[in-house]
């Protein structure tokens, strides 16, 4: 028996929950299952709580679980003093529902700013709003100063504030504080109907709309045991590939502009706007938003889709080929790149980072083959890994997973089936976990329905929850000139973070 397994047998199962296991256990289990964490056995893919308990998402090889613990006299142990990624998370669960992780190496406040009107406000009983300033941790050494940056930057980008501790110009260290675009996702979430928690759902974060609703989809149809059309299915996967190849090429064209190399964020600028012109073409909305739910797809592509995606598809087959032969042989554009903002293999592994800033460093996973959804169980291709971890890195795996989705939209629309694009979804409850693999790695959505189909708890996890704080130790050692490269490469969501 795997190691997960063996914690789900020592729990008290949960019926329905489907397709992986849910156990409530109690606190020696839940302590024990921290431990495999710290020494690597495991994998932390989600933590979160609700007003009674806290539930925690782990992973081995191509499995998921999940474990629950009831909160007696509102605290549990703390995951976060044996294992770091799970920090934040434990401060997120404080903030919401006042559960108090027992021995915490952080106790400070995460999402909460101290500017709603109450405190914990998921919980059980709300506390009068108590508003305090926050302390950055300290930083000892001579000759240092700080940096403070946003959360209102000189872009058209999200609010996050970043402070830094330099040294000359060299960064000795970087924290960040977000929250500040917080929208309640998760109270809003709570009572709604299946298709208006969707649209919460899809619109997160905007440029993982997709990403977001295949998940959330994915989960209800678990909770319900329900299974979509196999043209939905194939749909949902286009819509996937056309996002995650319009925010690559998005990305590689910015992450050279902030290295001052402006004619190739120009020319990515181009590419993604065919893609996105494409996508309008082909389901009505440039980031196909609302365009999945629960039982399928809302509706079949447009007429003269197809053909807006095989043309796109063409003309990035066409042009794409040169700009990266044009990055490869500047010397001044690899120079910034390069050796810039190393994430080692062993951060990447300890906090299962998704996506590019995974695989650029090791960590060979992806939710589409480790963990074989439709459609990609029935499609070929490859997961593009290696180890340097630096900018450069990071670039070379985007542009390389954009091949990759080239040859997936063209098996996709080469094997398109016939038929439906939705199945009826019944009222009814249940409970259900799912994963999409969005641009920036794994989303999960893990949900539970009411008897009258309504959404009883509903929580999405972005990968960037795992990704911000590598953030931090990518840039150490840098020059603060070289953040916003940095900053760029990882590209984290605010949004899908602040929930």
């Amino acid at each position: 028996m795997t190691m997960l397994g063996s914690l789900i047998a020592k729990g008290r199962r949960v019926q329905g929950h489907q397709p992986w296991p849910r156990a409530i256990v109690d606190a020696k289990i839940w302590s024990l299952a921290a431990g495999e964490l710290a020494n690597g056995t495991l994998s932390l893919f989600g933590l979160w709580g609700e007003e009674k308990s806290v539930h925690m998402a782990l992973l081995e090889e191509s499995t998921i679980g999940v474990l629950s613990l009831e909160c007696a006299g509102g605290t549990f142990p703390s995951v976060g003093q044996f294992h770091a990624p799970a920090i934040r998370l434990e401060r997120t669960i404080r903030d919401l529902y006042g559960l108090v992780p027992e021995h915490a190496p952080d106790k400070r406040p995460w999402l909460d700013h101290g500017r709603w009107n109450v405190n914990n406000p998921l919980g059980q009983a709300a506390l009068a709003l108590k508003s305090a300033g926050y302390a950055f941790l300290p930083v000892e050494g001579e000759d240092l100063h700080q940096i403070p940056v946003g959360p209102v930057h000189a872009g058209i980008i999200e609010p996050g504030h970043f402070r830094f501790t330099a040294s000359g110009e060299t960064v000795v260290r970087l924290e960040e504080r977000l929250g500040y675009v917080h929208k309640g996702i998760e109270s809003l979430m709570r009572g709604a109907s299946l298709e208006r928690a969707a649209t919460f759902a899809c619109h997160i974060s905007g440029d993982s709309a997709v990403a977001y609703s295949i998940a959330f989809a994915r989960a209800v149809e678990a909770a319900l045991g329900i299974a979509p059309s196999a043209r939905a299915v194939y749909l949902r996967g286009l819509m996937a590939e056309l996002e995650r190849m319009a925010n690559h090429l998005g990305d590689f064209g910015a992450i050279c502009n902030d290295a001052s190399f402006t004619l190739m964020h120009a020319h990515c600028g181009v590419l993604r706007e065919r893609v996105l012109r494409a996508a309008h073409a082909a389901f009505g909305h440039r980031l196909m938003m609302d365009c999945i739910m629960p039982g399928g797809v809302v509706a079949d592509v447009r007429e003269g889709g197809m053909e807006a995606v095989r043309s796109c598809i063409a003309e990035i087959r066409r042009r794409f080929p040169a700009f990266v032969e044009i990055y490869d042989d500047t010397a001044s554009l690899l120079n910034r790149t390069v050796g810039t903002g190393i994430l080692k293999p062993e951060f990447a592994r300890r906090f299962a980072a998704g996506g590019y800033v995974g695989r650029a460093s090791g960590r060979n996973f992806d939710a589409r083959r480790n963990l074989a959804y439709a459609p990609y169980d029935a499609l070929v291709f490859e997961v593009p890994v290696q180890d340097a971890g630096d900018v450069d890195a990071r670039v070379d795996i985007r542009v390389r997973e954009i091949v990759q989705s080239l040859s997936l939209i063209e098996q996709i629309l080469d094997k398109l089936p016939d038929g439906p694009v939705a199945v009826a979804v019944p009222d009814g409850g249940g409970e259900g976990i799912a994963v999409a693999e969005g641009f920036r790695g794994d989303v999960l959505a893990a949900v539970r329905l009411a008897a009258d189909g309504t959404i009883a708890r509903c929580h999405l996890r972005d990968p960037s929850w795992f990704q911000w704080p590598l953030l931090e130790v990518a840039v150490d050692g840098n020059i603060v000139a070289d953040f916003p490269l940095c900053n760029k490469s990882f590209n984290c969501s605010y949004s899908g973070h602040d929930l």
